[in-house]
């Protein structure tokens, strides 16, 4: 098992998964649990999957489809996309679901982030941030998956979640997603300096390369990837894979 966790982003929209570019335009990459079966197969030590569209369309999470993620899936599951209660939350995690990831509500009533670490402790709360420069290209925080600009700061915010019980920030840059281009180095390492707890690196990764970069010089405790372990290569196919772990393990000792 890797030290450092590499976790697939898995995203869905309606019951399907989907992988988008800078939260924008889409590509169709297939069906949950059959994507589930093959990261099984892989040996992954964590998945996540990301409702993109929950919050837009102001509805709870979808837990058919959720259930049938956990019933399929042997490792460790996270979720997020339109958990506004902690009532959403226990339903999630009575699934089977380990942690819940909230965003856009926390923005809203940062309450949400105590109430639920306060119940199921702080490992099992992801607070999750979304980062897009502006027009002067000063970093800041949207909401509503990239849709909406709350003018904070994201290492404020960062520090805000982990003093309101997150156990782990998962960071992610609209600009590089999607992009194949490699992390925001500069960004990670704004938000790892910042805090204590893990900082979850998702946005631009293109390779071995790319992830090895963010641990090491970006501080990440941890790596989401996306594009890389659902396409063959940059402007290819769909083909669900993942790193060789012998070279993660080397580069990331």
């Amino acid at each position: 098992m890797l030290r450092t966790r590499v976790i697939p982003a898995l995203l869905l929209r309606n019951e399907s998964l989907v992988k988008t570019r800078r939260f924008g335009a889409f590509t169709y990459v297939g069906d949950p649990c059959n994507t589930v079966r093959i990261f099984n197969e892989l040996e992954v030590d964590e998945l996540i999957f990301l409702d993109i569209t929950a919050t837009r369309e102001r509805r709870p999470p979808n837990l058919k489809v959720l259930a049938d993620i956990a019933n399929e899936c042997f490792m460790p599951l996270g979720y997020g996309g339109g958990i506004r209660s902690l009532d959403q939350a226990k339903s999630v995690f009575d699934i089977g679901f380990e942690k819940v990831a909230i965003n856009t509500y926390a923005a809203e009533d940062p309450k949400i982030i105590a109430q639920v670490a306060e119940v199921y402790g702080s490992q099992a709360v992801i607070g999750s941030i979304d980062v897009k420069a502006d027009i002067w290209g000063r970093k800041r925080v949207y909401v509503a998956s990239g849709r909406r600009q709350t003018g904070l700061d994201p290492v404020a915010w960062a520090r805000q979640l982990e003093a309101m019980g997150a156990g782990e920030i998962l960071l992610t840059s609209i600009d590089r997603e999607g992009t194949w281009n490699g992390f925001d180095l500069d960004l990670v390492k704004s938000v790892t300096s910042a805090v204590s707890i893990p900082v979850i690196a998702q946005g631009g990764a293109g390779n071995v390369e790319h992830i090895e970069d963010v641990v090491k010089r970006g501080g990440a405790s941890a790596v989401a990837v996306g594009s890389m372990v659902v396409f063959q290569k940059k402007g290819m196919g769909v083909l669900v894979n993942f790193p060789d772990q012998r070279d993660l393990e080397a580069r990331l000792r």
